[in-house]
């Protein structure tokens, strides 16, 4: 099973984690240089849930934002 949202569908985005070298203006520097990219991942906040699917109960992996919203029926 693949990390995405079985509610909303957010899944994992790729990004670069930018690496700086310097002192930024606003402190008094020169400016900040950029050294350096490496690729990362940035994975959604999934938690498996216990939710009513279909009328019956069902493990569910949901981001923590269709929880707060209150998307997901839970079944305790």
């Amino acid at each position: 099973m693949a990390r995405y949202c079985e509610i909303c569908g957010k899944g994992s985005n790729k990004s670069n984690a930018v690496t700086r070298r310097g002192k930024a203006k606003k402190e008094g520097g020169v400016g900040r240089n950029i050294t350096g990219r490496a690729k990362r991942t940035q994975k959604p906040n999934l938690q498996k849930v216990k939710a009513i699917v279909d009328g019956s109960p069902k493990r569910i992996k949901v981001c923590t934002k269709c929880l707060k919203a209150g998307k997901v029926e839970r079944a305790y």
